[in-house]
This record gives C-alpha cells, structure tokens and sequence, in this order.
C-alpha cells in the first residue's frame, strides 16, 4: 500500500483557492487537506470570514497566518494602511496606466511570502503538496507577476529543493483563465455561494473592481448566474 498524500491549500476563501480546495479534497479526502488562511493587513475580513464557512462547510482543519507586519511599508490599495483607493476597473484597463509594472493592487511579493510560510507549515503538518489557486489572467500582461507559470517553476523548485525533497507546490490553473477554473469548480460543485471575491469590504460585493469584473466574467462564460451574488 502506497503513502497516503496529505495536501494544504492556500485559501483565501475566493472563487480559485476554493476551487483548488474542492480539487484537493476530491483527490485526497477530507482529512488528508489542511486550509491556510493569511491575514496581510488587508482592508477587510470578508475573506476570511468566508473561509471560515467554506472550511466549516468541507470538514477540513484550517489553519490562519497573520503577516500584516511584512507589508507595513507598502501602499497597496488592498492594505489597510493604503490612502489609496482600489481602481474599478479590469486589469486590462488598468495595465494600459502602470508603464508594464504590475496593477496598484499587487501586494509586494505575496505569494512569494503566502507560499515560503505554507512550506513550513506544510512541512510541520506532514503535507506532501501545496495548491494555489494562481490563474493566467491574473499573470496576463504583469498585472500579478506572482501569479506566472515561471514563478509558479522557480517557488516549486526552491521549496523541493528547500525541503530536502519532501515538498512540492501545485498550480492546476496557472495555465488556465478564470472561466475554465469557474467550470472546474462547477463540476465539483464547489460552494461558491459562500465565497467573497471584492475588494471592498461592504455588505455586498461592489461589482466594478478588478476581481469583481473578472468573476461576474467567468461565470457569464458559464451560462450561469454566480450565486454568491
């Protein structure tokens, strides 16, 4: 009898780290995935109060990491601190103002620091694989640089290296666009009704900033409404 695999999932609680939850649970089991959730001083909690009922809803152990402090000198228009406020409007839009530098929503090096924690941790919990839920459009033109297929390949080769060859990291989507992880997670049939995707931290998602338009996209390509709205 082959090793059972174990897996920890970054998880922020929107439309792809539940997507790449709903993956991993299929494949390895409930009690074989551990959810990671990261406070990064982010203007709200939205997310991860909705990751609390995801991981509520799945049965799996979740785990929450605060790094707020690393991102004190940054002015991310995601941060709390940021006088700056968050753009309404898609990425391509954006890109056409940032000279090829990423959008003002980037957070400095995030999944670098997301997934250099979750080696750890992953490591400590006895998980074989990390899943992110990184996705092409993210990349597309630079808007999210840690969300390329190159820097998916550089962070897997440092943590196998890193870890002694214990631990590697999967990126199912970072090939794919938003509409095709949306189809993915519809076949599983994901709980997106209790996912948060928006920027904001309001009662109810706002609908015109970057990762509101995106969504509202990918399930339109569906031919379905997204129930979380």
């Amino acid at each position: 009898m082959g090793k059972i695999m174990k897996a920890l999932v970054l998880f922020s609680g929107g439309v792809d780290s539940t997507t790449c939850l709903g993956m991993a649970i299929d494949q390895y089991g409930a009690d074989q995935v551990v959810a990671l959730s990261i406070s990064y001083g982010q203007k709200h909690t939205k997310e991860i109060e909705a990751a609390r009922r995801i991981t509520e809803y799945y049965g799996v152990e979740h785990l929450s990491l605060d790094l707020a402090k690393i991102f004190a000198y940054s002015d991310c228009s995601l941060l709390q601190h940021s006088h700056q406020d968050v753009p309404q409007q898609a990425y391509a839009e954006q890109l056409k103002h940032t000279d090829g530098k990423p959008v003002s929503t980037y957070v400095p090096f995030r999944n670098g620091l997301f997934l250099s924690s979750a080696a750890s941790i992953a490591l400590s919990k006895g998980c074989d694989v990390i899943y992110y839920g990184a996705h092409a459009d993210d990349a597309a033109g630079n808007a999210y640089p840690d969300c390329s297929s190159a820097f998916h390949q550089a962070m897997n080769d440092a943590v196998w290296l890193g870890s002694g060859e214990q631990l590697r990291i999967e990126a199912p989507f970072v090939h794919m666009t938003k509409a095709e992880v949306v189809k993915i997670g519809l076949d599983l049939q994901v709980p997106y009704q209790l996912t948060w995707s928006c920027y904001e931290g309001q009662d109810k998602p706002c609908g015109v900033c970057g990762t509101c338009i995106d969504r509202a996209e990918a399930f339109r390509l569906n031919g379905v409404e997204d129930p979380a709205m």
